[in-house]
């Protein structure tokens, strides 16, 4: 009996100190776990009006992502790209930006091509917190808020609508030394718009005419009617901001009506289906000229004719792959994959230095950076001269 008291006075003595002794200290919750691949949405037009585009767009991005993979991904992860149609229309390019969200689960964005397509596109990516980085869409709207300040997770890897129309009218009334332009806008596209817009705002600002503006629709193929007015007017320049594809109809039926005048228009006559008869004599605004020697624009010549038997790039094939280069440059110093908001700040503020030039972005998530002239000229498209911000 005794031992038995001794032994519960023990056992006493044992539970009360063990009641003292401060608690062990919660396991710290584990690190998440780094990715092992991150996902990265291209989307293109592949189909629909502007097909070369989306190729374009496609292949430089791929090739981006593959000399990424090849170096060891980023933060040692690998980049999974997923390419999807998006037809240079707003309701396929909406629904191609649902799918990889909500489906594949992707933060990032790369594409669309066309300002129409994008803009829509912007207001799902931005509300999702998904970042957005249009290669070629200079449409202002696509990075403007309805308070007018940038959206948050919508960057652009091109110049603007109203540097390229400026740069179009300073060209046509200083080295072409015209004194009168005719317009000719598809008003329902952003893109054609507001290169038109600011091309005839500082055409009259220094002292040019407008002497016609006409409307058409992106479904016309007969220009018979418009190309009469042009005729009539007899411009100096005719300004077509538009794609290829109505560039190569509207040219050669105005060569047809013996019209000389040259035509002036933007990037969207950079592919290699630009009917170069039609159009010779033309001149556009560009991103890059292949002729460029700085060693980014040599490097990737060479390695996109690898990888693509011996295609030279054009403008939207740079910018897709300047794009892709812009988002992983940025997710390495942020040094994550996952925050958005971080990764966002990174390529708001970043100097990067790219194949299309060196830049900044402004207030407004806009680079700021040179463009090239390009001239068509003996069937083929020609670097003519470097105009600078």
């Amino acid at each position: 009996m005794r031992a038995f008291k001794v032994f519960g006075l023990l056992m006493v003595v044992v539970m009360v100190f063990t009641a003292c002794a401060p608690a062990a200290a919660p396991a710290a919750p584990a690190a998440p776990a780094a990715p092992t691949e991150i996902k990265i949405a291209v989307l293109a037009p592949l189909s629909g009006p502007v097909p070369t585009f989306g190729v374009s767009t496609r292949d430089g991005a791929l090739l981006a992502i593959k000399q990424w993979n090849e170096k060891g991904g980023v933060l040692g992860a690998k980049i999974v790209p997923i390419v999807e149609d998006s037809q240079c229309t707003p309701d396929p390019a909406v629904n191609a930006a649902n799918k990889v969200i909500n489906q594949d689960k992707v933060k990032f964005i790369i594409g669309e091509v066309c300002s129409k397509a994008s803009i829509p596109v912007s207001e799902i990516a931005d509300a999702a917190k998904v970042i957005q980085i249009s290669p070629t869409s200079t449409a202002e709207a696509l990075t403007l808020a309805a308070d007018g300040k940038a959206k948050p997770f919508v960057f652009r890897a091109c110049f603007i609508d109203p540097f390229q129309g400026t740069v179009g009218a300073n060209f046509a009334l200083e080295t072409l030394e015209a004194k009168t332009a005719f317009v000719m806008v598809d008003q329902a596209n952003d893109y054609v718009k507001g290169l038109a817009e600011n091309f005839d705002k500082a055409f009259k600002a220094k002292g040019g005419e407008i002497v016609g503006t006409e409307s058409y629709t992106s479904k016309d193929t007969d220009f018979s009617a418009i190309l009469a007015k042009v005729a009539e007017a007899n411009p100096d320049v005719i300004y077509l901001p538009d794609y290829y594809n109505i560039v190569n109809l509207a040219a050669k039926q105005a060569k047809e009506k013996g019209i000389t005048a040259p035509f002036i228009g933007g990037d969207g006559y950079d592919s290699p289906d630009l009917d170069t008869e039609a159009a010779e004599g033309s001149f556009f605004t560009n991103h890059y000229a292949s002729t460029d020697p700085r060693p980014a624009v040599q490097d990737l010549l060479k390695a996109y004719a690898a990888e693509y038997d011996g295609v030279v790039p054009d403008a939207l094939a740079v910018l897709a792959y300047d794009a892709v280069n812009m988002l992983l440059q940025s997710i390495e110093e942020a040094g994550t994959a996952d925050d958005t908001v971080k990764i966002s700040d990174v390529i708001s503020k970043k100097k990067f230095d790219l194949v299309s030039g060196s830049f900044t972005l402004d207030e407004f998530h806009n680079p700021t950076k040179s463009a090239a002239l390009l001239q068509v000229k003996d069937g083929k498209v020609e670097f003519h001269s470097s105009v600078n911000p």
